[in-house]
């Protein structure tokens, strides 16, 4: 049932609820399975400030993680063994104080680690030692690269990003990062420009791998692609070129049930800067609490009592399910 279009309207003919959806598609209420995934935003500190930034990140942004909710978070990591992979965002994460402490801390207790990293952010002064110390500790970096192509890149993050992203990824390539064979794994992150989905993921790599390894020298992983998610920047973007409401219907639309199954906040717990928990990055930026209610990583013993709990929900999360499906690990059919 892959890239299913899924059409159904409520009686008044309005637009149907996302909970009303997976009703509907037999697909019933969306329920954690267990926490695999530890997903920590660190804050909102960063030094771009992306059109299509769901975060509203950026240089002047003052909320960050401090010392003592990162302490507890490595806490609470050691003592979920559930959790198998540490996903550390932002902002640009690597700004915080407390970014190689998490690294350095989750990998001594045995998880995985991603970044999530915007690349310019290797060029920033007093970030010299960055790609050094990441593949020190072996932790796999998920870069933002909306094109290959100067123009559209610098229309979205910023005059300038561009080419600061090329240079980026050759200091990485020369560390060893997404060279065949290597197990320093650089993977990149799509999303489109407009009030579109994604294309097909397959395709679309193997046109980034040929533009970047002959106009550039560059190697990477995989390409991961997302759907622009319709909140904060990107939200207001559609609202004042009119699209808002046509977006949406798209993303209703094209609703999938067969991409269920394998969204993330499913295996998932996001904490905030602040932390706070939350079932989605995404429900976190729009200040969506758990559905069992308003929780800190100070209230808890372990991020395994929240596995077989109900999800909270919302319109956007047809961002997920539209098409082939949309997740921080690209598309999910």
């Amino acid at each position: 049932m892959e890239n299913t279009t899924f059409r159904i309207l409520r009686s008044d003919g309005a637009s149907p609820t996302f909970d009303g959806m997976l009703t509907a598609s037999g697909s019933g209420p969306l329920t954690r399975t267990e926490v695999s995934t530890l997903q920590v935003n660190v804050g909102k500190l960063c030094n771009q400030a992306c059109h299509h930034c769901h975060v509203d990140a950026g240089p002047k942004r003052t909320e960050i993680m401090r010392e003592a909710v990162a302490e507890r978070v490595l806490a609470l990591l050691a003592a979920s063994r559930s959790i198998k992979t540490v996903d550390i965002t932002g902002g640009a994460p690597e700004l915080n104080p407390n970014f190689h402490r998490l690294v350095t801390r989750s990998r001594d207790l045995g998880r995985e680690v991603i970044d999530r990293c915007n690349l310019t952010v290797l060029l920033e002064p007093g970030m010299e030692q960055l790609g050094e110390f990441m593949a020190e500790n072996h932790v796999q970096i998920i870069a933002s690269l909306p094109c290959y192509t100067p123009g559209n890149v610098d229309a979205q993050r910023g005059r300038g990003v561009f080419d600061k992203s090329m240079e980026a990824m050759r200091r990485l390539n020369r560390l060893g990062y997404g060279m065949p064979g290597s197990d320093l794994k650089l993977n990149l992150v799509y999303n489109p420009l407009g009030a579109k989905l994604p294309p097909d993921q397959a395709r679309l790599e193997i046109d980034y791998k040929r533009q970047l390894r002959d106009g550039f020298g560059i190697e990477f992983h995989n390409l991961y692609t997302l759907t622009n998610m319709p909140i904060s920047r990107f939200a207001e973007m559609l609202h004042r070129t009119g699209e808002y409401a046509a977006y949406l219907q798209l993303l209703v639309e094209r609703f999938n049930p067969a991409a269920v199954p394998d969204v993330m906040c499913r295996s998932m717990i996001s904490i905030g800067w602040d932390g706070v928990l939350y079932d989605c990055d995404f429900n976190q930026m729009l200040e969506i609490g758990l559905h069992a209610g308003h929780q800190t990583v100070f209230d808890i013993e372990s991020f395994g009592q929240f596995a077989e709990q109900r999800v909270a929900t919302a319109s956007h999360c047809f961002g997920c399910t539209a098409g082939a499906g949309s997740s921080c690990g690209g598309a999910l059919r």
